[in-house]
């Protein structure tokens, strides 16, 4: 997106529906369903969500439904820093409604708690598999970096139109598979934070590990693709509304 575009209010109303659609959709399975699906599912009910909001909300917003993308188009230049604010707190507002929906779901089943497990992250006793704090860190810099570096790609004017979402979804499901194991996958502060507010716990003391390096990730996906000399001008995806 262009720093002259201007946001409308549909594009916040957009990144509520598609962030709460991701939340739902991806905890969700790994919540309801995790335990007959596996990984697999589980990173694929993410690529799922993030390709069919995509299709659905990207020409009203872009289809960030994530923070990291969002800092990291506008360090791109491809978003006007000044829209970020209110595509975050859409974001934010959008995951706690998917998470609280969820928690109201799940707790239909006797016996749910949170405390058992509610999509939420972590590393040490809290990541599936004892992974450390530097190599979680590690692994949400380098995934949301490569994450970021797809959307700028595939939103190239140079790229073919009208298959950026799948090539996005695609890449979430992928990066789902490896991090899951790791952390459960964050790449995403909106979709890591709501969890963890409901859960509290280890998730919410850890969860700001998962807030800054999504963020720090795009950010440095962003310098690398300016760094290759890629153009500025987005292809329709990455536009939010026109004026």
């Amino acid at each position: 997106m262009g720093a002259t575009t201007a946001v409308r209010p549909s594009a916040w109303g957009a990144e509520v529906v598609g962030t709460a659609w991701l939340v739902l959709a991806g905890c969700g399975t790994a919540v309801l369903a995790g335990d007959r699906v596996g990984y697999a599912g589980i990173a694929a009910a993410f690529g799922l969500s993030v390709l069919t909001a995509a299709y659905a909300f990207g020409h009203l917003s872009g289809g960030h439904f994530n923070p990291a993308v969002t800092v990291g188009l506008a360090a791109a230049r491809r978003f006007a820093w000044r829209d970020v604010p209110g595509y975050v707190v859409a974001q934010v507002v959008g995951a706690l409604i998917g998470a609280g929906l969820l928690r109201l779901i799940a707790g239909g089943a006797p016996g749910f708690s949170v405390a058992d497990g509610f999509g939420t992250n972590g590393w040490g006793d809290a990541s599936p598999g004892g992974y450390s704090f530097l190599a979680v860190a590690l692994t949400e810099i380098v995934l949301t970096g490569v994450f970021v570096l797809v959307i700028l790609g595939v939103t190239d004017t140079r790229a073919p139109h009208g298959f950026a979402p799948l090539a996005i979804g695609l890449a979430l499901t992928l990066i789902h598979l490896v991090a899951i194991p790791v952390d459960g996958t964050s790449v995403n502060p909106a979709r890591s934070l709501a969890p963890a507010l409901l859960a509290g716990g280890d998730a919410l003391a850890q969860v700001w590990l998962f807030l800054l390096a999504p963020v720090v990730g795009g950010v440095l996906a962003a310098a690398l693709h300016r760094v290759l000399g890629a153009e500025e001008a987005p292809a329709p995806l990455a536009e939010a509304t026109r004026a």
